[in-house]
């Protein structure tokens, strides 16, 4: 995992991406289900997305998480969400795809605009990227680019393609989906500003 991140801080940066982690972890229920235990193994400076959408304790954790992130030195976004964002003191909102499409309610620009806050959003084309766009996200995760686990049936972006959208979008772009210590050299020209997934810390 370390190895992987460091790497990652060697992508190419390029725009406003100061504010932007290079290394970035997603909970899943199914594959995390104590994300806890992971986010405190990842490198100062990541960036953790809280999913588990639908948990229960989905509050508590997202609480839980906050305190871990701040103790030590990650930024954490809370999918999905602004109210819990806000109640917890995260860093930031990650949008899925769908919920991007119907873009920000008043309350969260609100919060966002008076906090500075990060704003990510979930892309799988070129029409999602121009959605990160609209919404002035500070960077968006493209994905898949290479297979996944968690997604093991559906079509990949593939390096060159990826590097295409990433090139020609007008947000940074996080690369998400099958990156591993080999796969990453393959995205080191592409333009992202750093890679995103679920078992680095695993």
């Amino acid at each position: 995992m370390w190895t992987l991140a460091n790497t990652a801080h060697k992508l190419k940066r390029r725009g406003r991406t100061a504010e932007v982690p290079t290394f970035w972890l997603l909970t899943d229920a199914e594959r995390i289900p104590d994300p806890v235990a992971h986010v405190a193994k990842l490198p100062r400076g990541s960036a953790v997305i809280l999913r588990h959408y639908g948990n229960a304790q989905r509050t508590a954790l997202a609480a839980q998480l906050a305190h871990v992130c701040r103790t030590r030195g990650l930024i954490l976004l809370v999918a999905g969400d602004w109210r819990l964002a806000a109640a917890v003191r995260a860093d930031g909102l990650h949008l899925p795809e769908y919920m991007a499409r119907i873009g920000l309610p008043p309350g969260a620009r609100l919060w966002r605009r008076a906090g500075q806050r990060l704003l990510t959003v979930a892309a799988h084309s070129t029409r999602g990227l121009q959605q990160a766009q609209r919404l002035n996200a500070s960077t968006a995760l493209l994905a898949p680019v290479f297979p996944t686990l968690s997604h093991p049936n559906d079509a990949t972006l593939g390096a060159r393609r990826f590097g295409v959208l990433t090139r020609a979008a007008h947000v940074p772009v996080i690369a998400l989906g099958g990156i591993n210590e080999k796969t990453i050299a393959a995205l080191m020209s592409s333009g992202c500003v750093g890679i995103a997934g679920v078992g680095f810390a695993g």
